[in-house]
């Protein structure tokens, strides 16, 4: 949720009262921010600003306010009895620790002061209920802001968690005093601090073409939404909510990292010919989605999907993917009302296996961490979260929790009476071999459970996701433990350049094309090609064009992406041979810099397959 102004840098204010004073004028003014998913469209801005949409237009006569009073109770009611019920449902499946949060929230909801303020905004400010919470949520991130106190801050969640649950319960109910968003025929272009799971929903009410946000780089929430959909979209814009306004038109170009606001006729004639263009693309590589993906020269190529839920299991299958290559499960726990126990898990998994191509789905447990946070498994603020308490060293810390998870995986790849299941089962941010051979007896204690409890489920392949150079630099050891190696390029890449791949400041140095990144590659898939074990490269790699030419060049022959991308890298996928790759891979070798690497391939892809310029990026 975005913070008030004066919490902002002064290089952001700066931006945003260029860009309002522009919009005052009406004038085009053109943004930068990384390109995080390529494309280009125009359309309308939706902005996500906080958690409350809409703003009063007049007070409450003495009816209203009373009526407000008693919908604030109900709420407070129902946000107990949801607490409530949390807190048992976490305490038996992580214990008490972890379930002690949901005490804590229950003790801010009946807090004197805190329901005093609202009630105020209510009877002294004749507001509604739900602009009263606005106005509180307001004044603690104030409060907050100048605390230097990590506790403090933390307490700040809290609150903020609170609210939420309260503004759900009174959300559903139409309040003519408070006016609803406004509202656009046609494609709009999303506009937000940043995008979290929670607004996978607002994608599915809204026909979205692009995607601009202030926070995040090419692997955030909205990098993954964005491409798992085909969206063009652009991150790290700061300032781009206090220059767009509801309804301003807006420009995106998701190669370039570019956001035109009040874009000028030729400028829109000019985005608009791109927009075409690009849709055409697409238009015209469907046909290959009933083909097999093969080079020039035979060789048989696996492209998988990367997917949050069964709906984009769906996607991959109809874009032509031959399997789901990565199931990130968080994204059923980040966006479950609650905790899903065993059997909602179970369930979701085999609605994943059955939806996905080939019910081939690899299944990686919870990772959380780093920007993905689930405050009941006890996660505070670290100072560095993406190299601290995160991923699978998170679920070591719970290790009933992870078990279940486990269970449900292998109660899910069962056989039933349709087609043969290939699932398997990856385990992400292994780091050394201890780990690996941890994984093993819980995966076996999982095993056993199971046995005893006459439960029928499958013994699948049990693999690594590599993403810490410590594990590259020591695969030939995790080898020996893992059936399989999965390359988790994003994680890599930011670890092996020491660069957070999400903040905007340092992105540029997070680039799969870097001597370093293509070195350790290099000697990874020799390692697994060498002990005979699959390995497979997920994440933003497997879907830029010029890194693929290099990765087939190593030998690699099984890649995962998000959906929207497999039609595409299908397509350059017919124009490759080995020798030709390999020779392009030995040259990019003896380059000496992120820029030569980038333009020698750039050039090479523009020879080998130019029609897919337009979905290059150049950043």
């Amino acid at each position: 949720m975005s913070t008030s102004r004066r919490h902002e840098s002064p290089s952001t204010q700066a931006r945003g009262r260029r860009a309002v004073a522009a919009r005052a004028a009406k004038q085009q003014v053109v943004l930068r921010g990384v390109a995080v998913s390529p494309g280009v469209a125009v359309g309308k801005a939706h902005c996500i600003h906080e958690i409350f949409v809409g703003q009063e237009r007049e007070p409450l006569d003495d009816a209203g306010m009373l009526a407000e009073l008693t919908r604030y109770e109900l709420a407070r009611e129902a946000t107990a009895v949801d607490l409530r019920a949390l807190h048992e449902k976490v305490r038996g499946q992580v214990g008490d620790a972890a379930a002690a949060i949901f005490e804590v929230h229950e003790t801010i909801l009946h807090d004197p002061a805190f329901t005093a303020k609202v009630r105020a905004g209510i009877v002294e400010s004749r507001q509604t209920a739900r602009a009263a919470l606005r106005r509180v949520l307001g004044e603690y991130t104030e409060l907050f802001a100048r605390a230097t106190d990590d506790y403090l801050k933390e307490r700040l969640a809290d609150v903020r968690d609170v609210i939420i649950r309260l503004n759900g319960h009174l959300a559903p109910i139409a309040n003519p005093r408070e006016p609803a968003a406004e509202t656009h025929h046609g494609p709009v272009i999303l506009i937000a601090n940043e995008l979290v799971p929670s607004h996978v929903i607002t994608l599915g009410k809204r026909e979205v073409s692009g995607i601009v946000t202030q926070a995040g780089g090419r692997t955030s929430h909205a990098a993954i939404l964005a491409r798992g959909r085909g969206i063009p979209a652009v991150s790290g814009v700061e300032g781009v909510l206090h220059g767009v306004a509801e309804g301003d038109i807006v420009a995106v170009d998701g190669r370039e990292g570019r956001v035109v606001v009040h874009p000028d006729v030729e400028t829109q004639r000019a985005f608009r010919r791109l927009q075409r263009e690009f849709v055409d693309l697409k238009d015209a590589l469907a046909h290959n989605r009933d083909h097999p993906a093969v080079s020039a020269d035979g060789q048989q190529v696996e492209l998988l999907a990367n997917i949050s839920n069964p709906a984009d299991a769906r996607s991959a299958a109809s874009m032509g993917g031959s399997g789901v290559g990565l199931y990130r499960t968080e994204y059923l726990f980040l966006t479950h009302a609650d905790v899903p126990d065993e059997e909602e898990q179970v369930r979701d998994y085999r609605e994943v296996i059955a939806a996905s191509p080939g019910r081939r789905v690899t299944f990686r447990t919870l990772d959380v961490g780093g920007d993905k946070k689930m405050r009941y498994l006890g996660q505070q603020r670290e100072a560095n979260p993406f190299m601290g308490w995160r991923s699978i060293r998170l679920s070591f810390e719970h290790p009933t929790f992870f078990v279940t998870q486990i269970r449900a995986v292998l109660r899910a790849a069962a056989d039933d009476d349709g087609p043969p299941k290939r699932v398997r089962l990856m385990f992400p941010m292994i780091t050394t071999l201890d780990e690996m051979r941890k994984v093993r007896v819980l995966v076996r204690k999982a095993c056993r459970q199971l046995r005893a409890a006459r439960l029928a489920f499958a013994e699948v392949p049990i693999g690594l996701m590599l993403e810490v150079p410590a594990a590259a630099v020591t695969i030939d050891l995790l080898l020996e433990e893992a059936d399989f190696v999965s390359i988790g390029s994003n994680d890599l890449v930011q670890y092996l350049m020491a660069a957070d791949r999400d903040n905007p400041k340092v992105s540029h140095l997070c680039q799969p094309l870097s001597p370093a990144v293509l070195e350790v590659l290099r000697q990874v898939v020799r390692a697994c090609q060498a002990a005979g074990k699959p390995v497979t490269l997920c994440g933003e790699m497997a879907a830029a064009p010029r890194a693929f030419l290099l990765l087939f060049g190593m030998g690699l022959r099984s890649f995962s992406m998000s959906p929207a991308f497999i039609p595409i890298m299908k397509e350059l996928t017919s124009h490759l041979t080995e020798a030709r790759t390999s020779r392009i891979l030995q040259r990019a070798l003896t380059m000496n810099t992120i820029g030569q690497i980038i333009r020698y391939t750039g050039r090479q892809l523009a020879e080998i397959c130019p029609n897919l310029a337009i979905v290059d990026s150049t950043t």
